[in-house]
C-alpha cells in the first residue's frame, strides 16, 4: 500500500553512496525532504531526473529542506554514478534487504526488483505532504516539487 498524504512517513535507515547511514528521522523537526526513489543508477531518465535537482539545487537543499534519493542499486554503484554526475545530496541503497524501504514505501516492483519512481515530500514533524507515483519511464515534474515545498 502506497504511503498517502497526512499519514507519517515510515522511518528507515539506509547506507549512502559514501556508506554513511542516513535516518529519515534524524531530519524530523529541523528539515522538511524530498524523499525520490528511482529504479536504476546511469539511466537516461534516473539520471535526468536527479540532474534536474541537482541543477536547481537550491530549492532542494538548505536551511529547511534535504533530498534524499534512493534506488535498489547497491551502494558501490551509487558511489560511481554520484561522483560522475555531482550530486550533492545523499544517494541512499535500499539493495538489502532488497527493496524493504521502497516496499514500505509503496514503490517497490517485485517483477523487476526495482522502485518504481514515486517521490515524497515529508514536511519537519514526519508528515506526507505530497507524492506522486510514476511507471518506471515516466519522468515526473520538478516544478510540482518547488511549489509544494514553498508552502512548507
Amino acid at each position: 500500500m502506497t504511503v498517502e498524504v497526512g499519514q507519517e512517513a515510515p522511518d528507515f535507515v539506509l547506507p549512502s553512496a559514501d556508506n554513511e547511514k542516513v535516518t529519515l528521522s534524524s531530519f524530523r523537526g529541523e528539515k522538511n525532504v524530498v524523499l525520490v526513489f528511482y529504479p536504476w543508477a546511469f539511466t537516461r531518465t534516473c539520471t535526468g531526473e536527479l540532474c534536474t535537482i541537482r541543477d536547481r539545487i537550491a530549492t532542494f537543499e538548505g536551511d529547511d529542506v534535504v533530498t534524499l534519493a534512493v534506488s535498489c542499486d547497491p551502494r558501490f554503484s551509487l558511489k560511481i554514478f554520484a561522483d560522475r554526475e555531482g550530486y550533492p545530496f545523499p544517494l541512499l541503497s535500499d539493495f538489502w534487504p532488497h527493496g524493504e524501504v521502497a516496499e514500505r514505501y509503496g514503490v517497490f516492483n517485485e517483477r523487476a526488483g526495482v522502485a518504481i519512481r514515486g517521490t515524497f515530500i515529508i514536511d519537519k514533524d514526519g508528515i506526507v505532504r505530497y507524492t506522486v507515483i510514476n511507471g518506471i519511464p515516466d519522468a515526473r515534474d520538478p516544478d510540482a516539487y518547488e511549489k509544494v515545498l514553498a508552502t512548507l
